[in-house]
């Protein structure tokens, strides 16, 4: 599943914009891998980056895709996701939104919800730190695995 080429554009473009503004390097490689991340719905893994870019960049080192992803966490502008028992894996959608994460296979999917973004954070947390952002995580078996399970169920025996 892939995000289009528009959205994609725009999303390298206000990249671009924020590395210029906090005086970040834009460098091919930075970009790159950027992008990479930008045109996927899928929430790729630093390996999955790497083949990737690798095939457009082929000079990319694995250490510039793991660093890079590393900075560009800390820096805000992508987010780890997913199961915690999977490799991180990385969000480059800037837009507020939540995931829903299949328990069986891993699959993670944006969606959006102006409910979910209304939620109040509790007091208690508050207490803990200055809250940056928030994010709702919902787990569960998606349709894929839903219907493997029904038609493994449905098999005479």
């Amino acid at each position: 599943m892939t995000v289009s080429r528009a959205e994609t554009d725009h999303r390298v473009q206000a990249f671009v914009q924020t590395c210029r503004q906090r005086g970040m390097k834009v460098t091919h490689q930075r970009t790159e891998i950027f992008r990479e991340l930008a045109a996927s719905a899928e929430h790729p893994d630093a390996e999955t980056v790497y083949q990737t870019v690798c095939q457009r960049v082929p000079s990319i080192s694995r250490d510039t895709v793991y660093r890079t992803l590393a900075t560009l966490e800390n820096e805000g502008l992508v987010r780890k996701v997913g199961p915690h028992f999977e490799r991180t894996r990385y969000d480059a959608n800037p837009d507020r939104h939540h995931h829903f994460i299949c328990t069986v296979c891993g699959v993670v999917r944006d969606f959006y919800s102006e409910d979910l973004d209304g939620l109040p954070i509790p007091q208690a947390v508050e207490a803990w730190g200055e809250i940056e952002s928030a994010q709702v995580q919902v787990r569960g078996t998606c349709v894929l695995c839903a219907n493997r399970k029904t038609k493994t169920r449905r098999r005479p025996g």
